[in-house]
């Protein structure tokens, strides 16, 4: 790898720090503001922030697993983390669309990790809701790790369609 490569490799990776410091600055925003009820309606009625704390995984699956929970979804976190780092630094300099997605989707296991290890559950605080439907509560770490997953599938349709059309002009 030459020294631009690897230069532009870094700058992706300040975005993971800067996307996991975002994260975990909004959390502790949340524990400070709206840990004792005092919840804020930014949008009444669709947006609001409220503060939750989730031992589970996404949507609160598994959150009755005291200790052992904890620290198994701690390891797989952080197995998870380790093959988003081997496949970003496997990942060619010019492939932005996967090294950005990569970048996002350490950053968000970062900040939930970093969570569950430290207290033992995931902070959550942004809660939406429409008429009678309700989202369930999340937080930066999730829509980072929700929109980078969503970079990769749509680069997967890309690559895929890419193929198929060389494949056509082949013929």
């Amino acid at each position: 790898m030459n020294k631009k490569d690897l230069l532009w490799k870094l700058a992706y990776l300040a975005i993971t720090g800067g996307v996991f410091l975002i994260d975990q600055t909004t959390k502790a925003w949340a524990v400070r503001r709206l840990r004792f009820g005092d919840d804020i309606s930014v949008i009444p009625g669709f947006l609001n922030f409220a503060y939750a704390h989730n031992t589970g995984v996404a949507f609160s699956m598994l959150d009755d697993h005291g200790n052992t929970g904890r620290w198994g979804l701690s390891v797989v976190a952080l197995i998870a983390a380790a093959l988003v780092l081997y496949f970003f630094w496997r990942t060619p300099r010019t492939d932005d669309r996967i090294l950005g997605s990569l970048a996002l989707l350490l950053a968000g296991i970062a900040g939930n990790v970093t969570d569950r290890l430290r207290l033992g559950y995931v902070i959550d605080f942004i809660d939406v809701q429409f008429g009678g439907w309700h989202y369930p509560t999340f937080n930066v770490a999730d829509m980072a790790i929700c929109v980078g997953a969503g970079l990769l599938i749509l680069d997967m349709f890309l690559s895929k369609k890419k193929g198929s059309q060389s494949k056509l002009g082949t013929a």
